[in-house]
């Protein structure tokens, strides 16, 4: 069984829990207390973040097969 599919599981337990002992105005609230520490303990990112973080390695590894080129030229004796 999958990491994500053992989450999803777990909190299905836990709403199911929270529905049989709690009244139906504090179940929402419940719920989304639930939801929030649940995703928070996933560790992820803002998608700005990703796609800037995403740019960042593009650039670098850029600079790399750059650099490789420029290794390559004077390992064989010629000018980049």
């Amino acid at each position: 069984m999958s990491t994500f599919q053992t989450f999803v599981d777990q909190i299905s337990g836990r709403i199911a829990s929270l529905a049989s002992a709690q009244p139906a105005h504090d179940l929402e609230k419940n719920i989304r207390a639930l939801l929030s520490a649940s995703l928070q303990r996933l560790d992820l990112v803002p998608r700005e973040e990703f796609d800037t973080q995403r740019l960042l390695l593009q650039r670098a590894l850029e600079q790399v097969r750059a650099l490789e080129t420029r290794i390559s030229a004077l390992e064989a004796g010629r000018a980049p």
